[in-house]
């Protein structure tokens, strides 16, 4: 007798952040493009300002990863039995007290939280560390976001006082470039645009994207 398939592991990954502006859909999209080159990924917009999907809905191309949205808490806590994709990556809204974080969170693998180093933002992301993402003992990191290429100094310092609080923070940060601007207006990720800056954008995020990979393997 033929031996049953073993039903497919597929990864949550939280993209999460309590404060809007910070880079988060920007991160989900670019991840989804990125590790779609390697394995089957779906992208679920759960913001219900929809920005990942409006995004993605503008490509004047074929996209390498699927993205639907999806704000019913049900939908959402069910993401791990749907067993059609390697990879699941959620834009979640920028609101603590969503009903879509209280589903999603419970079964994520693993939560990346961007954040840019300004200490007002850094403020506002250890709180959500601290009241969402901590209790709940799931794997973690934090992504620095927007940073200056011409003062990196604050990304370090962000960085020391994220390790002094035990708070896991990539090595790895997103520096400020207008190609993900510009990227995000023609409806594509940064990784596919070709304008100026266009290779170190990609670099970034690729660097994000092997280093958070490397956690839950």
């Amino acid at each position: 007798m033929a031996k049953a398939k073993s039903p497919k592991r597929t990864i949550i990954l939280v993209v999460l952040n309590g404060k809007g502006g910070v880079g988060k859909t920007t991160t989900a999209v670019n991840l989804a493009a990125i590790y779609a080159e390697t394995q089957s990924v779906l992208l679920v917009d759960a913001d219900p300002q929809g920005s990942a999907l409006w995004w993605t809905g503008r490509s004047p191309t074929a996209l390498n990863f699927e993205v639907i949205q999806a704000n019913d808490p049900a939908h959402l806590s069910d993401l791990p039995n749907l067993g059609r994709h390697d990879l699941v990556i959620v834009d979640t809204p920028p609101a603590l007290n969503s009903a879509a974080l209280a589903a999603v969170i419970p079964v994520a693998n693993y939560v990346l939280l961007p954040t840019p180093p300004a200490p007002m933002d850094l403020a506002a992301l250890i709180t959500t560390v601290s009241e969402a993402v901590a209790p709940r003992g799931v794997a973690h990191r934090v992504l620095l976001t927007k940073v200056d290429s011409r003062s990196l100094a604050e990304a370090l310092e962000a960085q020391n006082t994220l390790l002094e609080l035990n708070i896991p923070a990539c090595n790895a940060f997103i520096r400020t470039y207008k190609a993900h601007e510009r990227a995000a207006l023609e409806g594509i990720p940064v990784v596919q645009w070709r304008g100026k800056n266009a290779q170190e954008a990609r670099s970034d995020y690729h660097r994000v994207a092997e280093e958070i990979q490397r956690d839950w393997k």
